[in-house]
């Protein structure tokens, strides 16, 4: 593996949790882009940055993710070295921050490590992750609470941000826009009037409200026909054709993207 010489990045918390990021492994292991991107690879590179103080999730990623393409490589980095671990069941983990240790992965998860860093930092640690991709590669950005029951997070490219997606638990959430609170670092303080991602929040509490009468059926089946009544309104939310466990809001980034001063 080849390590770079000094990490790219600060010491955060750590917290992590077993089945904490269940929701974006569930989001991911069935993302088109995703799926296309690890089968077309030959040798499909995917490492989990910042994966704290245990490396459970780095597991659970790479178990979720190899139903999809058995016998992909993940590495898990880690800037702080106490927390580097012996690999085993086919991962490996290693020091490294921004930089990937110098690695070319076609997919890296960050969660909850840019939560922990001033706004301003975010785009220079976007641009750095990126740069570090192989060609076609994806980023996904995200916070998520501390039982996983609320998620949210931003895939990148080459590009830029391209989608943010809000994930939650339908028996523990009463209403969308409780998930502010786990927006990504690059969002978390945008929840304000005047900014995409509070009308997003709004037009989504609002039919939420509206799909009420569907609510004998479950929250999953009231937030489908929340998300319809989204998309007839014109707002350009995804509807899943696949049944979910999760109740799931994904948009284009050009819809909550932060508005210039």
């Amino acid at each position: 593996m080849n390590r770079a010489a000094k990490p790219d990045g600060v010491i955060t918390r750590g917290t992590t949790g077993i089945n904490r990021l269940r929701r974006s492994d569930r989001w991911l292991m069935h993302r088109p882009q995703v799926v296309d991107l690890l089968h077309r690879t030959p040798d499909p590179l995917v490492v989990d940055l910042g994966y704290g103080a245990r490396p459970d999730t780095t597991f659970e990623l790479a178990a979720r993710l190899r139903t999809v393409r058995p016998g992909l490589r993940v590495v898990g980095l880690e800037i702080d070295p106490d927390r580097v671990v012996p690999g085993r069941d086919g991962v490996s983990f290693a020091r490294g921050g921004f930089e990937l240790a110098g690695l070319r992965p076609n997919l890296v998860r960050a969660f909850n490590v840019l939560r922990q860093y001033p706004e301003d930092a975010v785009a220079g640690a976007w641009s750095k992750i990126v740069s570090g991709l192989a060609p076609g590669g994806l980023l996904v950005d995200g916070t998520c609470d501390e039982l996983g029951r609320r998620s949210a997070w931003v895939v990148l490219g080459a590009d830029g941000p391209r989608t943010l997606t809000l994930a939650w638990d339908p028996f523990d959430v009463e209403r969308p826009g409780d998930v502010a609170e786990r927006l990504p670092k690059a969002l978390i303080h945008r929840n304000v009037p005047g900014e995409g991602v509070h009308d997003l929040l709004l037009a989504a509490d609002r039919a939420w409200a509206t799909a009420a009468p569907h609510a004998p059926f479950g929250p999953r089946i009231r937030w489908r026909a929340a998300l319809d009544l989204l998309r007839a309104q014109g707002l350009p939310v995804e509807v899943p054709r696949r049944r979910l466990r999760d109740n799931v809001l994904t948009v284009p980034w050009s819809a909550v993207a932060p508005r210039p001063a």
